[in-house]
């Protein structure tokens, strides 16, 4: 039972941040490099649709990195400060090959929309494919064909095509001539297609990727996953990431806002331009800027050289300025800079970045503050997977995550280990999310045989610039990461590498701290020296069963830095599940063993929440490391979801143990643990285990109780079982001796002497029927929204049976498609687009979507043997 006060304040607000997210789409396409302006000087025009596919598990094509590196690496040019790629003479690779052509014959390749990911739909156990790496196809060759028109109102124009994410190894090909690519699977990058378009509709645009077996340590996903635009300018315009907008001062009487615009001619003569750029107030509900310009930058004239780029600076001040700051105790508001290049009166380009103003400092024993207002970063790790919906991006699964671990106080997000799609860093604004931005999860030294260090020599420099300048406008970030658990990071040649890429970094973006995560090194290590924040994962709280953590070690050897727990705990569960005994400790090594918490042989995890892996922790004793040594600035929890690929402890299944919330999106105890901690002013309290253990009669039970309460009290088919009182480092309530019988069990918690809250859980019946619920009664019929659709097996009160594994059957009538189910079970390795789920602790998911176009009643049905069926109506509108 909660706060109702807190409780609708809550909700009212994501209602708010919810109504934005239906209008993301829009502003997505209106905001920096995008949409259509107002003048109609440049067009950001989607290319997701009408794709035609085909994967190969062998080379089809005889074509390779090494055959085509020396065309590709010229695509890097635009972000590498000295010596340019120059481009081989000849005629480039791969133009005889048959799916460049544009007469080849594809009617019998899939047709699919990006974003795409190819891997997702299965089946599990791939030939080759670790669990590490989610045991999905994600190796082989891919191509994608499409046509793009040149229209005559294109004509005198400089047309690129952007892609936001392709893994891996993208190579482009228009019209059968090679034009570029980038091997990063993580990248966002840019080509021009103006050379090579021609008029007409019959533009063949042929996209191949490779991806190898063993090129990640987690399940990295396959296809071109995130969004692909055309983008229509004149051929002098701002160019790509081409403003950069830091605010130096700030108060609430005014704020300096500082502006660099970079401006690119691709014409063939000198160009004569006038800059202006005038600042709006952003509205948090449309996303659409508003009417009163609220501040403006001085009209500079500019020339710029034919094939040259020049930039201007100018300066302004926004008086009593609105400003961002993170949830839920201080405002995101957003502004946007609308900059204008005029010829005569004439505008001839208009581009918005979208920014925030903010002060964020940084202090060895306050932590961070933003706005001079103490911050505590509550924050989580997170891959970039949607669990059954695989990597492809999608607006939708991205807000249900954030929006969940806002529900739990979550306040800070890491992007470990790469820069994730655009739009996330878009969320975050709104949302009010501190981020660290991350990059690089190996440098010159390898995790797997084919990662990232393959091609680390020739791509980290364009890798780490493009990065910096596509992210650096985002008032959501606050740090930048180059690096997680590099390989020797002990050693000189680490520490070397690390201060030539901070160079890079503080080059591109002097106004953030950059870091990285640091599992092995020590204080007084030559990367500990470079970094600007000590980011520590796992070592500052002691590895395993240890309480030797290296906390004031770092606190003494560099007490001006900021220190933070950049991965914390890695604690595993599968949710729902309890075994027994159960370890008395705060912490445990999990294992197969009594009281270890493990079960090697269905793979699962007890959900007491008090076992992790030997290298982390519990939440509990994270918990206690962080109050004993207050100077510490927070953690990001390894992690807030459960993840494809890195199947720790058991490697014969298929996803991750270690999220907050399963796979599926069901919360597992331990989010309760940290709610307790991150909103200790949120009135509630939740009791594990459930409480239907037939079989278990007469034996030792142990009920834990959690809640931000100081005290509370148990009552055991009525009859008390203690009060007791938390205690220093405690962070939960136990009752280890409880002996089970059937009936219910209830907790009151107090705080300050007062009734806080309460919680009971009985005994339920035999399964009866089936109860669903949708997340949203109402979805865009765009054929991208989302509902997620909650099936419980119930009994005949309507409670969740919780030991229910029923095989459930999904169906849907009217304009609607089931996309995919789950269920959160690490070991399921049932296809994701399966119509029939087994249900795991009485829950199974359905994750529907609209026709595009569509508009009507979406009845969602499911059934299962013995039980009645249950539906739900979802308006497509």
């Amino acid at each position: 039972m909660g706060d109702a006060t807190g409780t609708a304040r809550l909700f009212s607000r994501l209602c708010t941040i919810l109504f934005a997210f239906l209008l993301i789409p829009f502003f997505v396409e209106a905001k920096q490099g995008g949409g259509i302006s107002a003048d109609e000087s440049r067009q950001r025009i989607s290319l997701n649709e009408g794709w035609k596919f085909s994967r190969f598990t062998e080379n089809p094509d005889s074509l390779s990195y090494d055959t085509l590196k020396s065309w590709i690496l010229p695509s890097a040019n635009g972000f590498i400060k000295g010596d340019q790629h120059q481009p081989p003479s000849g005629t480039p690779p791969g133009g005889d090959v048959e799916y460049v052509q544009a007469d080849f014959d594809d009617n019998d390749w899939e047709g699919v929309d990006l974003p795409h990911d190819w891997a997702i739909k299965g089946p599990f156990n791939a030939p080759g494919v670790s669990g590490g790496m989610g045991r999905l196809p994600s190796n082989g060759v891919g191509w994608y064909r499409r046509k793009v028109t040149k229209s005559p109102e294109d004509e005198g124009k400089t047309i690129f095509l952007d892609i936001d994410g392709a893994m891996s190894f993208a190579a482009v090909w228009l019209n059968g001539r090679l034009i570029g690519g980038w091997p990063y699977g993580y990248a966002s990058f840019r080509l021009d297609l103006t050379p090579y378009l021609q008029d007409g509709e019959d533009n063949l645009l042929a996209i191949r990727l490779d991806n190898a077996r063993e090129n990640s340590r987690w399940y990295p996903g396959a296809g071109i996953y995130r969004n692909v635009w055309l983008v229509k300018v004149n051929p002098t315009h701002v160019a790509q990431y081409g403003t950069y907008i830091t605010t130096p001062d700030v108060s609430e009487e005014e704020a300096i806002v500082n502006l660099a615009v970079d401006v690119e001619n691709g014409g063939a003569s000198d160009r004569a331009v006038d800059v202006v750029t005038e600042i709006y107030v952003l509205d948090p509900t449309t996303g659409q800027r508003g009417e009163e310009v609220v501040a403006q930058f001085d009209k500079v004239s500019l020339a710029v050289p034919a094939g040259g780029k020049e930039s201007v600076n100018g300066s302004t001040t926004v008086a009593s300025p609105l400003l961002w700051g993170p949830a839920p105790d201080q405002e995101p508001n957003m502004y946007v800079a609308v900059t204008k290049l005029t010829v005569n009166g004439t505008v001839i380009d208009t581009y918005e970045t979208p920014f925030g103003i903010r002060s964020v400092t940084f202090d060895g024993n306050k932590g961070v503050s933003v706005n001079g207002k103490p911050v505590k970063i509550w924050g989580t790790c997170n891959h970039g997977d949607f669990g059954s919906l695989g990597v492809a991006f999608n607006t939708r699964a991205l807000e249900r995550q954030l929006s969940t671990l806002q529900e739990m106080g979550s306040n800070s997000l890491r992007t470990s280990h790469n820069p994730p799609a655009p739009e996330f860093l878009d969320m975050a604004d709104r949302m009010g999310f501190l981020v660290m931005d991350e990059i690089f999860d190996t440098w010159s030294e390898r995790k797997t045989t084919n990662d990232f260090h393959t091609i680390f020599p020739d791509w980290h420099e364009p890798d780490l610039r493009a990065f910096i300048r596509r992210d650096r406008n985002h008032p959501s970030v606050i740090a930048w990461s180059f690096g997680n658990e590099i390989p020797n990071q002990t050693g000189s040649a680490v520490g070397n590498t690390a201060k030539a890429l901070r160079d890079m970094l503080l080059d591109e973006d002097g106004t953030r701290p950059t870091t990285a995560a640091m599992n092995t090194a020590g204080p007084g290590t030559p990367l500990a020296n470079v970094v600007d924040i000590i980011s520590l994962n796992y070592q500052g709280e002691g590895h395993g069963t240890s309480t030797d953590g290296s906390f004031p070690r770092f606190h003494a050897t560099y007490p001006g830095k900021v220190i933070l727990s950049s991965e914390s705990a890695s604690a595993l569960s599968t949710r729902g599940t309890y075994l027994f005994p159960v370890t008395p400790n705060n912490h445990a090594n999990v294992g197969d063993g009594p009281g270890q918490g493990g079960d090697g042989e269905n793979l699962r995890v007890s959900a007491y929440e008090l076992y992790a892996v030997s290298w982390g922790s519990s939440p509990d004793k994270v918990f206690a490391a962080h109050d004993a040594n207050p100077y510490v600035a927070g953690e990001f929890v390894w992690t807030g979801w459960d993840y494809l690929g890195e199947p720790t402890p058991y490697d014969d299944a298929r996803s991750s143990y270690f999220g907050i919330i399963d796979l599926a999106g069901f919360k597992k105890d331990r989010f309760y643990l940290y709610q307790s901690r991150w909103r200790p002013e949120l009135a509630f309290a939740h009791l594990l285990p459930h409480w239907t253990w037939p079989g278990r009669e007469g034996e030792v039970t142990p009920v834990h109780a959690i809640s931000s309460g100081d005290e509370a009290e148990l009552f055991v088919n009525g009859k008390s079982a203690g009060r007791q009182k938390r205690g220093e480092g405690e962070y939960r309530f136990r009752w280890d001796d409880v002996v089970y019988q059937p009936g219910n069990i209830s907790v009151v918690v107090y705080k300050g002497g007062e009734e806080w809250a309460m919680a009971s859980r009985r005994t339920v019946g035999a399964a009866k029927g089936l109860n669903l619920t949708a997340d949203r009664a109402e979805i865009s019929g765009d054929g991208r929204d989302l509902s997620f659709v909650t099936v419980a097996v119930v009994d005949e009160d309507g409670d969740t049976v919780p030991d229910a594994s029923n095989a459930i059957t999904f169906s849907v009538s009217g304009p609607g498609e089931i996309v995919a189910t789950d269920n959160g079970d690490p070991a399921d390795m049932t296809e994701f687009p399966s119509l029939t789920r087994k249900a795991l602790s009485g829950l199974a998911l359905a994750i529907v979507r609209a026709e595009k176009g569509a508009s009507g009643e979406i009845t969602v049905t499911a059934s299962a043997d013995g039980l009645e069926a249950g539906e739900v109506v979802i308006l497509a509108a």
